[in-house]
């Protein structure tokens, strides 16, 4: 069961070239909004990364103006793990149940999913707010994560077993979000 105070987000690779190419990209992109807001409002930890900027652009808009308080870690590497500035900031953070979010499904999410179970993490990926190129693909990253110890779980899912109740001022704002 996820636990605020155990929990962190990590949102791999949402860049333009990239992400004007994924499957049903619209949905991802209200799906992945609604996701950080849902995040901010339980002030979840939130590593944010962007696979060669230079070469596939920034994060899209929709994701980095609610982002506008931090900066994303570059990287080169398909699993964030291979990054030493993710490593350090995920330890810093404490937090050992981790959400990842971004593209692509069967690739950079999949590397990093495997890597973050190995090394004892309990991870979850946000079916909903994750993509590739092709369904196919999406579908296949997705068993492989789950093949490993993954669980799925979706926005709505992952935000609402976060809060654990009704009633709060994150409820109400988590539940306007998802109307």
């Amino acid at each position: 069961m996820l636990q605020r105070d155990h929990a962190a987000l990590v949102l791999i690779d949402i860049q333009g070239k990239l992400a004007a190419r994924m499957h049903d990209k619209e949905a991802l992109y209200r799906n992945l909004q609604i996701l950080v807001q849902g995040a901010k409002a339980l002030e979840l930890p939130i590593l944010w990364l962007e696979q060669y900027p230079r070469g596939l652009g920034p994060t899209i808009p929709e994701v980095a103006e609610l982002l506008h308080d931090q900066q994303p870690l570059a990287k080169t590497c398909f699993s964030a793990c291979g990054l030493d500035a993710f490593q350090d900031t995920l330890r810093a953070s404490g937090r050992r149940q981790i959400l990842l979010a971004g593209i692509e499904s069967h690739i950079c999410v999949w590397q990093t999913a495997r890597d973050l179970l190995s090394t004892g993490h309990h991870v979850e990926i946000v079916s909903d707010a994750v993509s590739s190129r092709t369904a196919a693909n999406k579908t296949l990253g997705l068993e492989r994560m789950r093949q490993v110890g993954a669980e799925i779980t979706s926005v709505e899912m992952c935000l609402f077993e976060l809060l654990k109740q009704a009633g709060s001022a994150e409820f109400k704002q988590i539940a306007a979000l998802v109307k």
